[in-house]
């Protein structure tokens, strides 16, 4: 039972993987489980009661965890010491702070770790006491939903439907488990019929195959049922990420390449509950920067688009390097070289994404590039389920030089400051105000970002809805200031050409996640837009207005050159609209830490405005509420339903047939029915009334009040149902079954009294009998299924034996 206890929790845990980056949180719950369950054998080898079992289990967990994480500062590697304690304590304040930063997958760090591995052994502690030591398997199943539950509270997506289907098999195999040492107790089962006369030799242990071939069967239906249910349920079926089709057909003139819209896609694939990889790569760069797909350069009042694109043959990237980056200058570059490979459940891609800017494409196929944007497209070929490398120049621009880079070129001047006349004029002055004092264009930058991030109060939401006009864009910067990427995206850039800085929309993913050395995995909540601004010298450099962590897009990175020089300082002359805000330090210009590992501490802000860092901690935190909240409605299930059973036996209207008194005399008997129960007392269903009560109270032992007032409740008892009413007030009848039910209290050991105020066992009654008739019907099923196959076999051995000579 130990054994399938431990395994009932590590199945269980199989939920928990999309909250990690990587699977080695498995095996060091493992070691936990192993350790609580080799505790919980010695305990029971030594007779040593439950609770200290209990106590002995989280003592082996805290030597395994001392061992595994702080051996060093261990007395022997694994006896705690003072100075283990404190490493101990070090490693869960900083696994706390990373799972405030990080959105899930976390990477796997050992304060991570270390929590996943706390969490998992408490659990198993938890279930070797209920299902092991107290023989309550049923209820063993709530920490192990409470385990499950935790995926759910912290992330929008759900759990796979094969780790749900591996927990629940783990908790149907410790039922049957339970069940079968349950019957083992009562001796060998008998059965009513009998096929041979020939005497049987008895089995050393009862033979319970029929009813464990029965609860296979309907663990495994209910297991199926649960599965296979949610697909039948009407709903919106996964589409093609962006919906782009591949269908044009490509002649050798001048074409114009649409699609539908891109950030209409963005919204989609944000909200989509069937998070999953759609793209991995390898790539030179330590820090790799952003996957771009489209740049929009043209805003019409209410939406972001792009410029229709001209394409024409010589645009082919096959064989040839492509355009060089518009306004890359002087400024220190890197060379990086990114290998892609794009999953097949990714549909229908036309446009590659690829760290900006592209310098050369190796891809089979029709594939070209606008020169203007250096966005790689194909007329009617799709890169799903292909490979290809992209070598790109990455600018390590630093910021002095894009302090400097304020005069621009009158073609980027005429495309990308151009704005409609529709757009309130309450936006401009709310940007000129928040740059107030700013001395150049990039300082100017950097506070539009640091509004958005931190000082301005915006929330990242993605049950808003996408914008659409620019009302819609109004009402995001001025009053709801509730959006996602799409809305802080969009309504910078349009802040930044109300400044004269040329700005555009990119959209793509960003950098993902890091699994290797060099190896990342890109997922559909990857994706994402942001603004991208020109500096000459410089040319476009991306910034990151959205809030990241774990209350924002969380592998959102600000780039390290979006932090303000230390002269920058936030001016005293906050806007109006935000009169409670706060100045910022130099160090705390972008959002809060991202959640990728992968990018070096220097890339993410190491402070933040006191806005964000307060609303991130306050995310965080509801989330683990929930889940807490959720864990304690489940452990007050059973005694809720049994204070509603006591509330409907009392307060039900009699029937037609029957008067109010007979109607409390049956419920007075019902609730002390379930009293004894609750308590551990036999009840004997063949009992009268009568004989009940006087059993009862032998066994009890009980005084005289409460003898008389259980005399009194059986006599009533016997009156509703032998007579033709009953005589004793309804108001008597509740005072004696107070006065019984505190007298078994009394009688009963601590541990048992807590079980019927925690677990009343007489909540599961009505389950049981289904069960049981379920399991009665299999039986007969079985049995008819076994005497008609042993009918045939003897039919057919009679037409097979052979005449005798005469």
């Amino acid at each position: 039972m130990t054994i399938i206890a431990g395994l009932a929790t590590l199945a269980s845990s199989v939920g928990l993987y999309p909250l990690f980056a990587s699977g080695g949180w498995f095996w060091s719950g493992l070691g936990a489980v192993v350790a609580v369950a080799a505790a919980g054998v010695l305990m029971r080898r030594f007779r040593v009661p439950a609770v200290f079992s209990a106590i002995g289990g989280l003592a082996a967990l805290h030597l395994y965890l001392t061992a595994r994480f702080a051996a060093d500062d261990a007395l022997l590697g694994i006896i705690p010491t003072p100075g283990s304690l404190r490493k101990l304590g070090d490693l869960m304040g900083s696994g706390w702070d990373s799972a405030n930063q990080y959105a899930a997958p976390v990477p796997l760090a050992p304060g991570i770790l270390l929590l996943s591995s706390a969490g998992i052994g408490l659990v198993a502690v938890i279930v070797d006491l209920l299902a092991v030591r107290l023989r309550r398997a049923a209820p063993a199943g709530l920490p192990l939903l409470a385990m499950y539950s935790v995926p759910a509270a912290v992330r929008e997506d759900s759990v796979s439907w094969l780790a749900f289907g591996v927990g629940a098999l783990g908790y149907l195999a410790l039922l049957m488990t339970d069940a079968r040492e349950q019957v083992g107790g009562w001796g060998r089962v008998v059965f009513t019929r009998r096929w041979s006369e020939e005497a049987e030799a008895r089995p050393e242990r009862p033979d319970a195959s029929g009813m464990a071939a029965s609860g296979r069967r309907i663990g495994i239906a209910a297991v199926v049922t649960a599965v296979l249910l949610p697909t039948l349920i009407p709903g919106i079926h996964p589409r093609g990420m962006f919906g782009m089709g591949g269908d044009g057909s490509g002649g050798e003139g001048s074409q114009t390449v649409t699609t539908p819209d891109p950030l209409v896609s963005l919204k989609r694939e944000l909200t989509e509950t069937n998070d999953q990889v759609v793209l991995t790569y390898q790539t030179s760069d330590p820090h790799p920067d952003y996957l771009r797909m489209y740049a929009l350069d043209k805003f019409d009042g209410d939406n972001w688009t792009y410029s229709p694109l001209q394409s024409s043959p010589d645009d082919s990237i096959k064989g040839r390097d492509l355009p060089p980056a518009p306004g890359l200058g002087a400024t220190s570059t890197n060379t990086v070289t990114t290998k892609i490979k794009v999953k097949r459940e990714f549909k229908k891609l036309t446009f590659l994404p690829a760290p900006y800017a592209p310098t050369r494409v190796s891809i089979k196929g029709d594939w070209r590039v606008h020169g203007p944007s250096l966005m790689v497209y194909s007329l009617h070929d799709s890169a799903t389920g292909r490979t290809y490398t992209v070598q790109s120049t990455k600018a390590v621009p630093n910021q002095d030089q894009l302090a400097t880079g304020g005069s621009y070129p009158s073609d980027v001047m005429a495309t990308y400051v151009d704005l409609p006349k529709n757009i309130s004029p309450k936006v401009e002055d709310l940007a000129t105000s928040v740059t107030r004092g700013a001395p150049n264009a990039y300082e100017k930058a950097v506070r539009l970002q640091r509004w958005f991030t931190s000082t301005g109060g915006y929330t990242y939401d993605t049950n808003v809805q996408a914008p659409r006009h620019v009302n819609d864009l109004e009402d995001f910067v001025l009053t709801s200031r509730r959006g996602y990427c799409e809305q802080f995206a969009a309504s910078m850039a349009v802040m930044a050409r109300m400044l004269k800085i040329p700005a555009r929309v990119a959209m793509g993913f960003t950098a993902g996640t890091q699994v290797g050395p060099r190896d990342w995995q890109v997922r559909n909540r990857d994706m994402h837009a942001w603004p991208e601004l020109y500096f000459e010298g410089v040319g476009w450099v991306r910034f990151e207005p959205t809030p990241s962590g774990a209350t924002g897009q969380g592998t959102a990175i600000p780039p390290v050159y979006s932090q303000p020089p230390a002269s920058g300082e936030q001016p005293s002359d906050q806007p109006s609209s935000n009169p409670n805000s706060t100045p910022s330090s130099a160090a705390s210009a972008s959002s809060s830490p991202g959640s990728n590992p992968g990018h070096r501490p220097d890339e993410r802000d190491q402070s933040v405005g006191t806005d964000a860092q307060h609303n991130g901690d306050n995310g965080t935190l509801a989330a683990w509420l929930a889940g807490s909240l959720l864990v304690l409605l489940l452990l007050a299930a059973p005694m809720t339903v049994r204070a509603l059973t006591r509330r409907r036996r009392w307060t039900a209207p009699p029937s037609q047939t029957t008067t109010p008194e007979v109607s409390a005399a049956h419920a007075a008997w019902s609730e002390v029915h379930a009293d004894a129960l609750d308590h551990g007392l036999a009840w004997r269903p063949s009992d009268t009334p009568r004989a009940a009560a006087r059993r009862l109270s032998q066994l009890l032992e009980l005084d005289a009040e409460a003898s008389h007032a259980l005399t009194r409740i059986a006599r009533a008892e016997e009156l509703a149902r032998y007579a033709r009413e009953t005589s004793v007030p309804h108001s008597n009848l509740r005072a004696d079954v107070r006065t019984v039910h505190t007298a078994m209290a009394a009688a009963v050991g601590r541990t048992t009294r807590w079980r019927a105020r925690l677990l009343p066992p007489s909540t599961m009654t009505g389950f049981r009998a289904t069960t049981a008739q379920l399991m009665e019907t299999a039986n007969r099923l079985n049995a008819k299924a076994s005497g008609f196959r042993l009918s045939e076999r003897l039919r057919l051995q009679e037409r097979l034996r052979l005449p005798r000579r005469k």
